[in-house]
């Protein structure tokens, strides 16, 4: 099998989003003075491929419901759409409504005038009744709301039960299990951890959770924030750890040239026993592989590594925003729709995700999902993925890290040297983020 070398990919992605952005752009270019039938809400999001689940289900029901108002929903490929959408909307030639991921890249974009606020259809609607705290707080930039969620992600491992099963494994709470378990699989010829990070962004979650295991949540808030350095040692021991696993042998030979997709496969064919991802995956399994929750795939936590370190949950949180343009009463009762339970529902179903909603019953869910709920509910905090935390700019520099240290061309003190001097470049004012 022929693999695309990362950096080919990441041309191809580039190329591939130049010529979207024209036929886009021509495509969302629409008179603004009406959103009947003959000049629909124009919708474009990120949720197709192996993502697709969910999404043409959710217009599809809000089309139903309110067809003098119908939705037009345009997907494009997740790394494509993340150049994309702001090439149109530095236009002036962007979608009415689109999707994007809760954090700083919304913040980038409030910042830079290019979505306008929804406080609108939360008063009207009561969100603030609808959406736990946490998730509305998600949806807050500058004491305004910006964004109408609709999936929730948790970021865990998901594990192959039967092979599991057959060499007698418990899911570990701990990282001494966690690494027990990680030699079993190897001495049974299975590799104990897939990663596919050819995209880059995957690789995150293990910096993500390795630091919040061992520094703990407020010291990765200094460090996203530029309060803190890379060269520091609670850096060094997180890529220590990290790099005890990749020494050891436990990660899948085809790190570099698959993506999340591939390695999610690799558990699937018992390559691989578990893979460190978003609950995205769930809907993969489901709805491409064939593969039963419980049954076939189950999940478990973050193993804990740090005595008296808060276990706090790591994951996404997708949103819909607003442009600042066009039709704004139509596109407001278009957003009111989508924080419905039961197209929050029909969402869920779909992804794989949680709902953000409230409003939706525990019986809702199957059993997985509802333990998943239960680890969202009862965790000590909430932290957004590592490029939805910083800015646009150290997200890039930041994920170039993780694959750098993965490919093992540097030692790692020089790696985190040239990480932390392009932030002082970046950002030369202490304590402010670039």
């Amino acid at each position: 099998m022929t693999h695309t070398s990362p950096d080919t990919y990441r041309r191809l992605v580039r190329h591939t989003a130049a010529c979207l952005l024209l036929c886009l752009s021509a495509l969302f270019t629409m008179p603004a003075h009406t959103a009947r039938a003959e000049h629909p809400i124009t919708l474009l999001h990120y949720w197709t491929g192996s993502m697709a689940g969910g999404i043409a289900d959710m217009v599809d029901a809000y089309n139903a419901r309110s067809p003098a108002i119908p939705v037009k929903a345009v997907g494009m490929e997740h790394e494509s759409f993340k150049t994309a959408i702001r090439g149109m909307l530095a236009s002036g030639n962007g979608p009415d409504i689109f999707s994007y991921w809760a954090g700083a890249r919304t913040q980038s974009l409030i910042d830079a005038g290019q979505l306008a606020p929804v406080d609108a259809v939360w008063n009207a609607s009561n969100l603030s009744a609808v959406f736990p705290p946490a998730v509305a707080q998600a949806c807050t930039y500058n004491g305004q709301k910006y964004a109408i969620p609709v999936t929730q992600h948790l970021v865990g491992f998901f594990y192959n039960v039967k092979q599991f099963a057959a060499l007698g494994l418990e899911p570990p709470a701990t990282w001494e299990q966690f690494l027990a378990v990680c030699g079993k699989l190897r001495a049974a010829g299975v590799a104990p951890l897939a990663l596919g990070n050819r995209e880059r962004w995957p690789a995150q979650f293990w910096f993500d959770y390795l630091l919040l295991r061992t520094a703990g949540p407020e010291y990765r808030q200094r460090l996203m924030q530029s309060r803190a350095a890379y060269t520091d040692s609670e850096v060094v021991r997180a890529f220590t750890l990290w790099r005890q696993l990749l020494d050891a042998g436990y990660f899948s030979p085809v790190t570099e040239s698959a993506d999340w997709a591939e390695a999610a496969r690799e558990v699937r064919e018992g390559r691989a026993g578990m893979t460190l991802m978003g609950t995205w995956v769930m809907g993969y399994y489901a709805e491409q592989l064939g593969w039963k929750e419980g049954e076939d795939y189950d999940f478990f936590v973050f193993p804990a590594i740090e005595p008296g370190v808060p276990l706090v949950a790591v994951g996404p949180i997708d949103v819909l925003v607003m442009a600042p343009h066009g039709h704004e009463q139509e596109m407001r009762q278009v957003l009111a729709y989508f924080a419905d339970t039961e197209l929050q529902q029909v969402m869920s179903l779909g992804s794989g995700a949680l709902a953000p909603s409230s409003l939706v019953p525990p019986d809702f869910y199957s059993p997985l999902k509802r333990r998943l709920a239960t680890i969202v509910q009862h965790a000590e905090s909430w932290q957004f993925a590592y490029d939805l935390t910083v800015p646009p700019v150290t997200a890039d520099a930041g994920l170039g890290l993780f694959a750098a240290f993965l490919r093992g061309e540097q030692r790692l003190d020089s790696l985190l040297r040239s990480m932390q001097k392009r932030m002082e470049a970046a950002s030369p004012v202490p304590g402010k983020a670039p």
